[in-house]
C-alpha cells in the first residue's frame, strides 16, 4: 500500500492561514480578518474584490475594503492549489498559489507569508460564474451535425453579424484604436459573448506597426509579447521586426473573429447620462455615421498625441519636420543632414536607421537617459519570469504574469534596484565608453532601473539593439547637456551657441497623457474630469504625487461614467486586457458591480 505523501511544514502554514482567513470572512469579521496581515502588509486586488485595479496597503486600509465590499461578495473561499510547489525561503518567508471563489466569480491568486502573517496578497479575477469563457471542455461544436432546412453556416452567420453590428445592432463596447491593446482587449470580449466593436483610422489591421520608421522592432523578447489566446510559435524570432508584428496582428484579427472597422476615424463622442449610452460619430470610408454604444474603451497606446517642442525658428526653418511617429524611414535622407532631438527608443532606433542608410546624424541629448542593452535584460532582468528557461522550469505566461503582478508597486523598486546593479556590474565597460563618448546616463531616480521609468512616464530610456555602439564611435554624433537655442533656415542651433546644420529635424520627444484624445473628442471638461493616464504618483521625475499605487486610469473605472482606457505594452495587453473585459462583461450582463476606491482626480504638476 502507497503511504500518502505528508503535507510539508511551509504547505501546512499557508493552509491554516488561508483557512483562518476563510472564517474571519465568513463571520464578516472584516477587523479579524485584517489581522491576519503583517504591518507593513498589501493586497492587490484586481477586480475580484474591489470590481477595481486597486493595490490596500496595510491593515487599516485591508479592513476598510473588507468592511465595504465583503458583503456584495460573500460568501468567500480561499484554498492553495495544491498542483503547485509552495516556495519556503527557510528565514520566515512563505509563498505559494491559491484558488479563490465568491458568490459572483472564481480567481486565483498568489500569497507571501513572512514569519506567518500575510505581506503580500494577489486577488484576480478569473471568471463570471454563468459566464464561463467557452474554452477547454465547454469549447463550441462548430460545425452542426444532422440535417435542418434553412440553417445558416459559419460564414454566413458571420457575414450576417458584420453586416449587422454598427447598423441596425448597436455594440455594446465601442473600442477606439486596433493596436494590439484593442484587439487584446476585444479577443477577451470575443470569447464573453459581448458586442463589440473596434474602429481604426488605419486602411488595415497592424498598419500601426507597419506605417512607423524602418527600423522598428521588438526591444522585448518574444516570451513577454504573447497576445491572449493565440501564443507567437515556437520559431518566431526573439525581437520581431515591425511588418512581421503587423501581419500578425491583422492575422489575429481575422482568425479571432473580431469586428474590426478600419479607415475609420472617431470625430466626437459625447455621453448622454440620461440614456447611459455614448453618440460617437464616426468618419468611416467617407461616410458619416452615429454610433450609440454603451460602453467607450480608449485603446490608444500607452500615450496620447505627439509632443512637439515649440521652438523659436521652427516656421523659419526651411528643411523638413517631423516628430518621431511620423518618420517614415531614411530612404529619402542619404547624404542629408540629420538632427534628432531626443535620445529614448525612437531617437536610437531612426538614428540608427539614418545612419545605415547613408546620412549624416547627430543627437541632441537634453536630459539623461536609462540604457540598458537588450541581451542583460533579456537574460538578468526578464529571465527568470519570460524565457525558454522559465519554461522549462514550470513558469508558464500566465504564471510569469501573475508573479509580476503579486509584486505591489510600493516595493517593486527594491525588488529591481540588484537586478540593475548587477546589469550595471556585468556592463560596465560599456558604460563606462557610452559615458566617454559625452552620453548622459542614468538608472532612475533610486537606481530602479526600465520598469520602474517606465512605470513611472519617466521617458527617457533605451533597450539596446545596437546604436549606442555607433554612439561610442562616433558615427551617430551626439550632442548633450546643451538644450536646442532656436532654427535658422538651415541649422539647429544649441543653447551653447553650436549651429548643427540639417535638411530633416526629427523630434523623438514622446508623447502626452492619453486623455488628450478625450479632450478632443469630448472636451476639455470631460479630459479633466477624468484626470490624466499612466504613472503611479511616486513624486519621482515626471511622476507627481499623490501616491496612487497603480497606473493611473487604466483598465479600471474613472470618474466619467462608461469611460475606460486601455494600453501599453504587448505584455500589458495581453494581461490587463482580461481584468478589463471582465468588468465590462459584469455591467453587459446587469451583474450587481460596487466599485471601491475610484481614483480621485488631481491637479498634476
Amino acid at each position: 500500500m502507497q503511504k500518502q505523501q505528508e503535507t510539508p511544514p511551509a504547505a501546512r502554514q499557508l493552509d491554516t492561514v488561508l483557512e483562518q482567513l476563510t472564517q474571519a470572512l465568513a463571520r464578516h469579521a472584516p477587523e479579524e480578518a485584517a489581522a491576519l496581515f503583517a504591518d507593513d502588509s498589501y493586497w492587490r486586488d484586481l477586480v475580484m474584490f474591489t470590481w477595481n485595479i486597486r493595490t490596500l496597503e496595510g491593515r487599516d486600509q485591508i479592513r476598510d475594503m473588507l468592511a465595504q465590499q465583503l458583503e456584495g461578495v460573500a460568501p468567500v473561499a480561499f484554498e492553495r492549489d495544491d498542483t503547485e510547489p509552495v516556495s519556503d525561503d527557510g528565514q520566515g518567508l512563505v509563498e505559494g498559489w491559491l484558488r479563490i471563489e465568491t458568490a459572483l466569480a472564481r480567481g486565483y491568486g498568489h500569497i507571501r507569508l513572512k514569519h506567518g502573517r500575510i505581506w503580500t496578497f494577489l486577488t484576480t479575477m478569473s471568471e463570471l460564474k454563468g459566464h464561463e469563457e467557452p474554452l477547454g471542455v465547454r469549447r463550441p461544436m462548430g460545425a452542426e451535425h444532422g440535417i435542418r432546412r434553412g440553417r445558416q453556416t459559419w460564414q454566413e452567420r458571420r457575414q450576417q453579424e458584420q453586416a449587422e453590428l454598427g447598423t441596425t445592432r448597436q455594440p455594446y463596447v465601442l473600442i477606439i484604436g486596433g493596436g494590439q491593446g484593442g484587439i487584446a482587449l476585444g479577443a477577451r470580449l470575443r470569447q464573453l459573448d459581448v458586442p463589440s466593436l473596434i474602429i481604426d483610422q488605419h486602411a488595415r489591421p497592424g498598419d500601426s506597426w507597419r506605417r512607423r520608421y524602418k527600423s522598428l522592432c521588438l526591444h522585448d523578447p518574444v516570451w513577454y509579447d504573447h497576445l491572449p489566446y493565440i501564443p507567437f510559435p515556437e520559431n518566431w524570432p526573439v525581437f520581431a521586426p515591425k511588418d512581421k508584428i503587423g501581419d500578425w496582428l491583422e492575422m489575429y484579427v481575422k482568425v479571432m473573429e473580431l469586428n474590426y472597422w478600419s479607415s475609420t476615424v472617431c470625430k466626437r463622442v459625447q455621453y448622454d447620462a440620461s440614456s447611459q449610452a455614448w453618440e460617437v460619430e464616426i468618419e468611416r470610408d467617407g461616410q458619416t455615421q452615429i454610433l450609440r454604444p454603451q460602453q467607450l474603451v480608449f485603446a490608444t497606446g500607452m500615450s496620447g498625441k505627439p509632443n512637439i517642442p515649440k521652438i523659436a525658428g521652427q516656421d523659419v526653418f526651411k528643411g523638413e519636420q517631423q516628430h518621431s511617429s511620423q518618420h517614415p524611414g531614411p530612404e529619402a535622407y542619404a547624404g542629408k543632414k540629420v538632427v534628432v532631438i531626443g535620445a529614448n527608443n525612437s531617437a536610437h532606433d531612426i538614428c540608427a536607421a539614418l545612419w545605415e542608410a547613408g546620412a549624416d546624424v547627430t543627437m541632441v541629448q537634453r536630459s539623461s537617459t536609462h540604457i540598458v542593452r537588450s541581451d542583460s535584460l533579456m537574460e538578468i532582468g526578464l529571465g527568470d519570469l519570460y524565457s525558454e528557461r522559465a519554461l522549462a522550469a514550470g513558469v508558464t505566461t500566465r504564471k510569469a504574469d501573475l508573479l509580476f503582478a503579486s509584486l505591489p508597486y510600493r516595493i517593486m523598486a527594491d525588488f529591481q534596484i540588484p537586478v540593475y546593479d548587477k546589469i550595471r556590474e556585468r556592463d560596465a565597460d560599456f558604460y563606462r565608453q557610452l559615458e566617454a563618448a559625452g552620453f548622459m546616463l542614468d538608472w532612475g531616480d533610486d537606481g530602479s532601473g526600465l520598469f520602474m521609468k517606465y512605470l513611472r512616464r519617466a521617458s527617457g530610456y533605451y533597450i539596446d539593439v545596437g546604436a549606442c555602439q555607433l554612439i561610442i564611435d562616433g558615427s551617430i554624433k551626439l550632442r548633450s547637456r546643451t538644450d536646442i537655442s532656436h532654427l535658422t533656415e538651415d541649422a539647429v542651433v544649441l543653447a551653447d551657441g553650436t549651429a548643427l546644420p540639417a535638411d530633416l529635424v526629427v523630434y523623438a520627444t514622446g508623447y502626452g497623457s492619453m486623455n488628450g484624445w478625450v479632450a478632443d473628442l469630448a472636451g476639455q471638461e470631460m479630459a479633466d474630469r477624468v484626470g490624466k493616464c499612466w504613472g503611479l504618483g511616486s513624486d519621482t521625475t515626471k511622476d507627481p504625487g499623490p501616491w496612487e499605487g497603480e497606473q493611473r486610469n487604466m483598465w479600471k473605472p474613472t470618474q466619467q461614467p462608461a469611460l475606460w482606457f486601455h494600453g501599453g505594452n504587448l505584455h500589458q495587453s495581453r494581461h490587463y486586457s482580461q481584468y478589463l473585459a471582465l468588468q465590462l462583461k459584469a455591467r453587459e450582463a446587469g451583474l450587481p458591480v460596487q466599485v471601491y476606491g475610484t481614483q480621485e482626480v488631481h491637479h498634476l504638476r
